[in-house]
């Protein structure tokens, strides 16, 4: 099963959103959060971890901060537990996914208007071409770029694999010794949500779906 929670930043319940949950998490990360300039980005950031602990309970997992460690690469993950998950953020809106059976990556971006032609170098020429193609360029690009995305952060390894190092083609690509699903989650009109699911084994990758049965996706929702 995965679970896909997301939500948008409110500035009325930034100072009760702060009271109600930073104690939950580990003295770091408090000071990382009180240390943002903006409050949109500490809210960001700590709506991630609150739609973590959200979804944690939903499966009947107890959240502990003191658990959550990090690769050389700065993937979270938790000890002692197999449940996988990842965090992305954009403009005004949160969002965590959770696997309790695969490595996952999730990525959302709002689309602003960009110069599109600034990031092919980050493209191969198939996907440059099917960016091209299409009438809505913007919309196309911010496809490709948040399925990228997600692949990078379920592989793990973050900038020591370039975008342009792999290809996605309908929906799958191949790194070294795992395969990957990769699925665009529609949220809002105005973003893009990609997200990837790694398997280890070439042929586990054709066995995987994203039917409403193995898919969770929920908005959350904070009262003042």
């Amino acid at each position: 099963m995965v679970y896909i929670y997301y939500s948008y930043i409110s500035e009325v319940l930034h100072s009760k959103l702060l009271e109600k949950y930073l104690n939950k998490f580990s003295p770091v990360y408090q000071n990382k959060v009180l240390r943002f300039l903006r409050w949109e980005d500490a809210q960001l950031s700590l709506l991630g971890r609150i739609l973590l602990i959200q979804g944690m309970n939903d499966i009947g997992k107890k959240f502990n901060d003191y658990q959550l460690h990090y690769t050389k690469y700065h993937k979270p993950f938790f000890i002692e537990s197999d449940l996988k998950f990842n965090i992305s953020h954009s403009g005004n809106m949160a969002v965590c996914a959770i696997s309790d059976e695969f490595e996952i990556g999730i990525d959302v971006e709002l689309m602003n208007e960009i110069v599109v032609k600034s990031f092919k170098t980050h493209m191969t020429s198939y996907e440059w071409k099917k960016i091209n193609d299409e009438e809505d360029e913007i919309c196309a690009f911010y496809k490709y770029w948040t399925n990228k995305e997600a692949v990078v952060k379920a592989y793990g390894k973050g900038l020591s694999l370039p975008l342009k190092s792999f290809e996605i083609i309908n929906g799958k690509v191949s790194i070294k010794n795992s395969s990957f699903l990769v699925e665009e989650i529609v949220l809002h009109k105005d973003y893009k949500c990609s997200l990837a699911l790694m398997s280890n084994k070439y042929q586990d990758i054709n066995k995987l779906n994203f039917d409403k049965n193995k898919l969770h996706i929920k908005q959350m929702f904070f009262k003042p």
